[in-house]
């Protein structure tokens, strides 16, 4: 092994842990401070009175998500720049020794809750098949754990793990459970599983239904596991899979250009208390079975009861047990699919934000590692941004109508404010666009110079008309969950379809309003004042034909014939992802027969129709 990926002793490690968190701490305070002091600048003109006030407190309240993801951002930065191996600069583990034989046992967990059982088979089959290739099948057993509550999809998956059993008789063990009931939802699925099975095995590698790993990723992991016993749970870096989806297109190539700087900014300072995303993931199954249990929240109300962002707090009890939490930041051979239309988008998020939201009531648990805390409080702030967001824009209105004589803002200050916090909100994307353009072998796999210029561009227009819908969508839903209101668990919706108008009208016509209320309040300001709230506003009031637009198959066989937001699987195709037969892959040098049923993978002239679920 060379000197640049010898390890530290623990003692070195620990020190150099405390050192970058104390620098990290140090960076994000004097940021929020300058940028305060910015702030209480801009406004003081006139003096300070309750609109001016609540615009502060609502600006503070979005500051740490924005100044850390900035400093995620830069610090990867400097990481890729100045490390010939970065992952191992930033996730200190010993080595996976390719040579050393797998003696460890894991659980492939499958969990699945009415999802379509035959595209869950093809994954499930290509990844069975990759690990029967890789020599290691012994150390492997899959489980498909279901809380389904539709009889026929669950005949249908009870059907497909007899299939698959009799497939790999002599190669796996195949189990499928089903629970009568779904309580504790996901996590209560995977404790019923650590009840049942959890001593037949070393480690559980969790899925979602959606989840493929490649075989040479999960070895690597499950012996990495096996080099570092402190380890309790190794996260991979999940990205998304090519897709015909013109929305999930976009926002996954803005997503992978957001997440190479930014992971390895966070597992620089986060380091042994990294983030655990609830698949795609390894368990150590002992100490998950001895100090991972949920607790109950007490209480009525939509906040009580069981943990549903069950990931982050097993994160952190994890860690207290004095495991260690990891994120591997290697952006091959771990994925999951995107939501196939705005709409969906939005459920998975308000879904997250009723779980995060419980965090408020787990803040209190005792003896917790400060940067667990930090990331639970993250986890909150990532929601509760959106509505002082929102209230800081409404505030600035309502000021602007009541202000009568001088000058209401200071317009230098103010200024520099802005393009602060646009470069501080955009650096995470920019600092990779930076790392890409440079590397000629990363320029060509994102599909060359201009085409990454211009998906760019445009992405980020995307991302400007996505952030208002999103805030609004949040504080509505946070407001409802005062009042009782919650959001069902159910299955996700994956096909691409074409969203109908009225289904897509009904959903967002808070937004329209918004949008339509802030036109007008634009249309009677001078454009050196309004210049920056156009995109604020141009988003939720074109939400519904972009909602619509975007969910096109039209659009997503377009978006694919463009060659625009292309992701480096589609440049140069993993041989892993052949058997998926993803329609994103078809013409990208892909073989022309190949897969677990020889499926010819050509460029179609047209789009498939897709029978739609709304």
């Amino acid at each position: 092994m060379s000197d640049a990926l010898q390890m530290p002793d623990q003692a070195t490690t620990r020190h150099r842990m405390t050192a970058r968190r104390i620098i990290f701490l140090s960076l994000a305070l004097s940021t929020i401070a300058a940028l305060a002091w910015l702030m209480i600048t801009t406004l003081s003109p006139g003096g300070i009175g309750v609109l001016k006030t609540i615009m502060f407190v609502c600006f503070l309240i979005t500051l740490p998500w924005t100044v850390i993801g900035f400093w995620n951002a830069v610090i990867g930065l400097l990481v890729m720049c100045l490390n010939k191996h970065p992952i191992e600069a930033v996730c200190t583990l010993n080595p996976a020794d390719p040579q050393t034989p797998m003696r460890s046992k894991t659980a492939l967990l499958s969990c699945v809750r009415n999802e379509d059982p035959l595209a869950l088979e093809t994954r499930l089959t290509a990844m069975l098949d990759g690990l029967a290739h890789s020599g290691e099948a012994h150390a492997f057993t899959l489980y498909v754990i279901s809380d389904s509550s539709d009889d026929q999809i669950a005949s249908e998956e009870k059907a497909m793990a007899e299939r698959m059993s009799r497939q790999w008789t002599g190669t796996f063990k195949i189990r499928y459970r089903r629970r009568a009931e779904n309580q504790g939802y996901k996590a209560g699925n995977i404790a019923d599983f650590c009840k049942h099975w959890g001593d037949q095995h070393d480690y559980a590698l969790v899925l979602d239904a959606d989840s493929y790993m490649s075989a040479a990723t999960i070895v690597d992991m499950v012996k990495r596991m096996d080099a570092n016993p402190n380890v309790g749970i190794l996260q991979s870096l999940v990205v998304g899979l090519p897709t015909e989806s013109a929305f999930a297109r976009v926002f996954q190539f803005g997503m992978r250009l957001g997440m190479r700087s930014y992971t390895l900014g966070s597992a620089w300072w986060q380091g042994d208390c990294g983030p655990y995303w609830g698949h795609n993931a390894l368990l150590r199954l002992k100490p998950f079975k001895d100090h991972c249990h949920l607790p109950e929240i007490s209480g009525n109300g939509p906040l009580s009861g069981c943990v549903l962002s069950h990931d982050q707090v097993e994160a952190v009890l994890m860690r207290k047990a004095g495991y260690e939490v990891r994120v591997l930041p290697q952006e091959t051979g771990s994925y999951e699919e995107n939501p196939p239309h705005l709409l969906e988008f939005i459920r998975r998020d308000l879904r997250w934000c009723q779980g995060n939201l419980q965090y408020l009531f787990l803040m209190r648990m005792k003896n917790l590692k400060l940067v667990s805390r930090m990331q639970l409080l993250l986890a909150i702030l990532m929601f509760t941004g959106s509505p002082a967001w929102l209230g800081f824009m409404i505030s600035a209105a309502l000021a602007g109508l009541t202000h009568k004589g001088t000058e209401l803002f200071r317009a230098d200050t103010g200024f520099i404010l802005f393009m602060t916090i646009m470069t501080m909100v955009f650096a995470p994307k920019l600092a990779t666009v930076a790392t890409i353009l440079i590397n000629s072998k990363l320029r060509r796999s994102f599909g060359g110079t201009l085409r990454i210029i211009v998906s760019t561009f445009v992405e980020i227009v995307f991302s400007a008309m996505l952030a208002p819908i999103m805030a609004i969508a949040h504080t509505l839903f946070m407001s409802g969950l005062i009042f009782g209101k919650t959001i069902g668990w159910g299955a996700q919706g994956r096909d691409v379809e074409q969203l109908p108008l009225k289904l897509t009208a009904s959903k967002l016509w808070p937004q329209t309003l918004f949008g339509l209320l802030g036109a007008i309040w634009i249309s009677a300001q001078p454009l050196h004042v309004i210049w920056p709230v156009i995109p604020i506003v141009a988003g939720p009031l074109l939400a519904i034909p972009f909602a619509i637009l975007l969910s096109s198959p039209r659009s997503g066989w377009l978006s694919i014939r463009s060659t625009l937001w292309r992701i480096p699987e589609e440049s140069s195709t993993p041989t892993e992802l052949y058997p998926l037969g993803l329609p994103a892959l078809k013409g990208h040098n892909a073989p022309q027969s190949t897969g677990i049923d020889g499926v010819a993978l050509a460029l179609e002239t047209q789009p498939q129709p897709v029978r739609s679920k709304a």
